[in-house]
């Protein structure tokens, strides 16, 4: 019996790390991340080249970002993915709310800016399309929270509680659009949230914090629903192979506490990095005010000592 979905025959044998970190790669995803990690190593070059400096940090941060998904997609991970509930949660959770992050605080989107040349006057090249594209209707519309938040629940709910999942995991095209919408998903949450990069929509660091907590309680129901169901609930995973040795139940109880778990991580990384942003520009913004200080002779502070004298000459 095909249990992959794939049209391949897979007997798996009983999953331990070392199996599930074998090397097993997905063309689309392996060429997208070598493609990636291409583009961004270029941006870096070139910047360098030009004299311009470039935060190692992120370079680091964007470059495990796209091992992350690497590692996820084209290692066994993936074909026993394809048959365990456990194993698949543990991409999803992965490429839907750790490699974004890390996408994200890498600013690929900066970079580009500073990288891509500018057109002539009156032309539109590669770099003016990407601004066209940040400042336009449809891109407020995809990172407004009132959109982010409904589609990141949308995408645990709405594709795991209807056959929508049975129909995706039965073709390639179909796991690996899923996949794609993982990420996705994941990218236009976390960006308004934490992202450096410049974005149409981006809220004080009180209401970025609002809009992270809002969407993580839904997903530790997720879980929960998961892990107390008296009967598998995903139709993909009823009947794993027995060359396995798993139930199917034990499995999806396993799924439901890694989606549960997985609530918590994104939650305290994006806290940190906000906090940290939070501070740099509060920083920023101390030493602006100190910089116009010495330029003005702090005219603003002579102005108001000027005010409390007239307020006590008034007063005598």
């Amino acid at each position: 019996m095909d249990h992959s979905g794939h049209g391949m025959m897979m007997d798996l044998p009983p999953f331990t790390l070392g199996r599930g970190l074998a090397w097993s790669a997905d063309p689309f995803f392996l060429i997208a991340c070598l493609l990636g990690l291409a583009l961004y190593g270029w941006g870096v070059v070139r910047l360098t080249r030009r004299g311009d400096k470039w935060p190692v940090g992120r370079t680091v941060s964007f470059v495990v970002g796209v091992l992350s998904v690497l590692l996820m997609m084209c290692t066994k991970l993936n074909d026993y993915g394809m048959v365990m509930f456990s194993v698949h949660m543990v991409q999803h959770m992965i490429i839907s709310m750790v490699s974004p992050i890390l996408l994200l605080l890498g600013a690929p989107i900066t970079l580009a800016l500073r990288a891509l040349p500018t057109a002539g006057r009156g032309r539109k090249g590669p770099r003016e399309l990407l601004l066209m594209l940040l400042h336009s209707r449809y891109m407020r519309i995809i990172t407004h929270p009132a959109f982010t938040i409904p589609l990141f629940i949308a995408s645990l709910y709405g594709l795991y509680f209807t056959p929508l999942f049975d129909f995706l995991m039965g073709s390639k095209v179909g796991h690996i659009g899923m996949m794609v919408h993982f990420l996705a998903v994941g990218l236009v949450f976390f960006w308004p949230i934490m992202g450096v990069d410049p974005g149409p929509h981006r809220p004080g660091y009180v209401m970025r914090m609002l809009e992270l907590f809002a969407g993580m309680p839904f997903h530790a129901f997720f879980g929960i629903a998961l892990m107390m169901a008296s009967g598998p609930m995903v139709e993909t995973f009823q009947n794993p192979p027995a060359s396995l040795g798993i139930d199917a139940l034990s499995d999806q109880n396993a799924a439901g506490g890694i989606a549960w778990a997985f609530s918590e991580v994104p939650s305290v990384l994006v806290l940190l990095a906000l906090l940290f942003q939070w501070y740099a520009s509060e920083e920023r913004q101390a030493r602006r005010t100190d910089r116009a200080a010495d330029r003005d002779g702090d005219k603003e502070l002579e102005a108001y000592n000027a005010y409390l004298a007239s307020l006590n000459t008034r007063g005598g």
